[in-house]
């Protein structure tokens, strides 16, 4: 993509209630523009990275065995009634009447409506396990809208819900998505730390939130530091292998990991004074398991090997795929700007013309161009009038991982320069040796 054909809004002015880096920079680097309190449009190039997000969300989701499906925005109050969570929501809920006077909600989680869609076409044990999901924006009526998009009142979503006969079953399918979530944020770029969580208004009695450590954090963090380098799954990780499952959650959950609201000081005494870590923390998903609680008062049952009706036995897990924009600014960033992880970055490599109007500079370039797109990578070519100071600064704030920078000097001697985005590493080497080199590095 040429720039002088994208549209980039770069500012150097942010409003003074942008009080965290990531809401700062993806206000400077033009991925938001705020049309309301905690509301946001996402522009082109915040919206190449929630787009990348959510791809890799739906393939890690994908290879554990969930089925994507796609739910309304707008739910009916009755759904929610049924269950006994329309009055207990809280103020957070939109509530909206229609024209034929039938109470509705723009809806701030699914359990309900997935509830009614399963018990309308599952009746037999023989049609589970199942595990649904969906990506779709929701909306809370925050208190406070603040941070960006990191606490915003519209937001993108990953909803699974599992659908299990027994309790014993429905563990497993809460293992799977422990792992699956292992996977996703390591694709991400980022080391999200598993800890016990208080179910809240979900419910249930079993839970565990991912945290992303951030000096922004909105919650106090107190782990074991050996927890940090426990490696994900993996690709090949067999989903089907229940022992492998268990011991995936294992690994993570006998270490100490809680936030300040679980926090258990002698418990927590017991680390070894070396592997005592207090941070701060950005919270990207949550798991639950809450058994019957939607099923029983909805009716969602199927008929088991007996010939019984029986309640089945839920799950739900969420990722904030728009929050994760921020989470990742957040732990991915130093005094220049954002730097992305390749996996999610807007485009894999910044081209820059030192001399876009030298006829041997822009020729150079423009096959430069040409070669970078063949070799697969996505660029971002930057052969605007600007002043190099400028086209530095512009790439250094939008984070591409990396620079190819091309001037006439360059070309006389044969090669191009390479920055790495996040070492500031630069080298002089021909375009082939630089396109080697991300691969490498990519």
């Amino acid at each position: 993509m040429r720039l002088s054909q994208y549209f980039l809004p770069v500012t150097k002015d942010v409003p003074s209630d942008a009080a965290i880096v990531s809401h700062q920079l993806m206000l400077r680097a033009g991925m938001v523009r705020q049309n309301g309190a905690g509301i946001y449009s996402w522009l082109p190039l915040g919206f190449k990275v929630l787009k990348k997000i959510e791809q890799i969300v739906r393939e890690e989701m994908d290879r554990a065995g969930a089925v994507e499906m796609l739910m309304p925005t707008l739910q009916q109050a009755d759904l929610w009634r049924e269950s006994g969570r329309y009055d207990d929501y809280g103020e957070e809920m939109l509530r909206i009447t229609d024209r034929g006077g039938r109470d509705m909600l723009y809806g701030p989680t699914n359990e309900e409506m997935i509830t009614d869609v399963f018990r309308g076409y599952v009746k037999s044990y023989k049609q589970l396990p199942l595990n649904l999901y969906h990506q779709q924006w929701k909306f809370r009526d925050e208190v406070r809208p603040r941070f960006g998009v990191m606490r915003g009142r519209e937001f993108l979503m990953k909803d699974a819900y599992s659908f299990d006969l027994t309790e014993a079953a429905a563990r497993v399918s809460y293992q799977k998505m422990f792992a699956a979530y292992l996977n996703t944020f390591d694709r991400l770029g980022v080391t999200a730390i598993p800890m016990q969580a208080d179910p809240g208004p979900i419910g249930g009695d079993l839970s565990h939130e991912f945290l992303v450590l951030a000096e922004s954090g909105e919650s106090a963090v107190f782990c074991d530091s050996e927890v940090l380098d426990v490696p994900a799954p993996g690709l090949d990780f067999d989903f089907g292998d229940e022992t492998a499952l268990a011991a995936e959650m294992d690994k993570r959950t006998k270490f100490y990991a809680a936030t300040d609201e679980k926090h258990d000081a002698a418990a927590y005494a017991d680390v070894p004074d070396g592997r005592k870590t207090e941070a701060r923390g950005i919270e990207v998903g949550h798991i639950f398991y809450f058994g019957t609680k939607y099923s029983e008062p909805m009716g969602a049952g199927v008929q088991d090997s007996d010939g019984n009706v029986v309640p089945i036995h839920g799950g739900s897990y969420g990722i904030g795929v728009s929050r994760l924009v921020g989470a990742i600014i957040e732990a991915c960033h130093d005094e220049n700007g954002i730097v992305w992880p390749a996996s999610v970055s807007p485009f894999d490599v910044g081209l820059i013309s030192m001399r876009p109007k030298d006829e041997a500079c822009a020729a150079g370039c423009d096959a430069a161009y040409d070669a970078l797109t063949a070799a697969g990578f996505e660029t971002l070519y930057d052969e605007t009038d600007d002043r190099a100071g400028a086209k530095f600064g512009r790439m250094d704030l939008i984070g591409l991982p990396f620079q190819i920078i091309i001037g006439p000097k360059a070309l006389e001697k044969g090669v191009v320069e390479l920055k790495i985005r996040k070492t500031g590493e630069r080298e002089e080497l021909a375009l082939d040796a630089a396109i080697n080199r991300m691969r490498a590095l990519a």
